[in-house]
C-alpha cells in the first residue's frame, strides 16, 4: 500500500475552492489521465483514466463529505484507492487545498511506476492544476452543498442532501494545518 499526501494554497474563498471541488465531472479539465467522471448517484460515479500506461474504468464511492472540511471516498473495485480531501481557512482569500490518498499498485507496470514516484508526481500536478483552474476562474463552475455522513466499508451510503454532486448549481459571483490524518485511510 503506498501513501500520498500533498498540499496547496490557492488564493479562492473556501466555499469556491471546496464547491468547485465537488464538480467531479469537471476533473479531466485539471487531472492528467482522467479521460471522463460520470456521476450516478448522490455517492457513486465511473471514471475512465490512464494509469501507467493502462487505461482503466472504475466506481468511486463518496464514503464522507462535509461543506467546506473534507471529501473522502475510495474506489468500490481494482485498482484500490481512498482519500480525502481537506480544506482549511488561511484567511478570507485563501484555502489549504490538502489531499491524502492510499492506494494499491497493480502489475508490473504499476509497481514500477510507483517505485519512480510517478503517481506522487501526478497528484502534486493535479494540484497544481487545480489551483490554477480555480484561481484563473475566481469562482466555482457549480455545487454541491449536501453532506455524507461518516461510513465504514460495506455501509449503504446515506446523505443529507438530494442533488447528486458533480452535476452542480449555477456559479455564483466572483464576490462574495490539516487536522490529524484521517485515520480511516
Amino acid at each position: 500500500m503506498s501513501r500520498i499526501e500533498y498540499s496547496v494554497d490557492v488564493k479562492v474563498p473556501i466555499r469556491v475552492a471546496y464547491d468547485q471541488w465537488t464538480q467531479f465531472e469537471t476533473f479531466p479539465e485539471f487531472m492528467e489521465g482522467v479521460e471522463s467522471v460520470k456521476q450516478h448517484t448522490d455517492t457513486r460515479a465511473t471514471w475512465l483514466a490512464e494509469i501507467a500506461g493502462v487505461k482503466r474504468e472504475f466506481e468511486t464511492e463518496i464514503t464522507e463529505q462535509h461543506p467546506d472540511e473534507r471529501v473522502a471516498w475510495r474506489t468500490l473495485d481494482k485498482p484500490h484507492q481512498a482519500g480525502v480531501v481537506t480544506f482549511h481557512r488561511l484567511d478570507d482569500a485563501t484555502t489549504r487545498v490538502t489531499l491524502q490518498m492510499e492506494y494499491d499498485p497493480e502489475g508490473f507496470v504499476e509497481t514500477a511506476g510507483d517505485w519512480l514516484q510517478l503517481v506522487r508526481l501526478r497528484v502534486q500536478g493535479d494540484l497544481r492544476r487545480f489551483k490554477d483552474y480555480i484561481e484563473s476562474r475566481g469562482h466555482e463552475t457549480g455545487a454541491w452543498r449536501g453532506s455524507v455522513p461518516p461510513q465504514h466499508a460495506g455501509d449503504a451510503p446515506r446523505r443529507s442532501d438530494a442533488r447528486p454532486p458533480g452535476t452542480g448549481t449555477p456559479p455564483r459571483s466572483g464576490t462574495g494545518y490539516p487536522p490529524s490524518p484521517d485515520p480511516g485511510l
